[in-house]
């Protein structure tokens, strides 16, 4: 499973993420995410997610595929 670099993204990419809940920190899935225009600084990108923008952290995992983000998500916390 490889992640993405997340300087190397831009706007338009589909990428995949292992989202926590803010309201109940021990509920997390796989959602899917696009990289889009950062809402006010027109030089970066951000993540939109569950229809709000998200600011991309360096060390957020950001996946290419479903399939990457199961497997770290199963690795992460397979059996709970």
């Amino acid at each position: 499973m490889e992640t993405i670099d997340p300087k190397k993204v831009k706007s338009g990419d589909e990428v995949f993420v292992i989202y926590h809940n803010p309201h109940t920190p021990s509920v997390a899935n796989v959602r899917p995410a696009e990289i889009v225009p950062h809402p006010k600084d027109p030089n970066a990108v951000a993540l939109f997610l569950n229809e709000s923008f998200h600011l991309i952290e360096e060390d957020d995992a950001l996946f290419s595929s479903e399939h990457d983000a199961e497997q770290a998500f199963q690795e992460l916390y397979g059996d709970f």
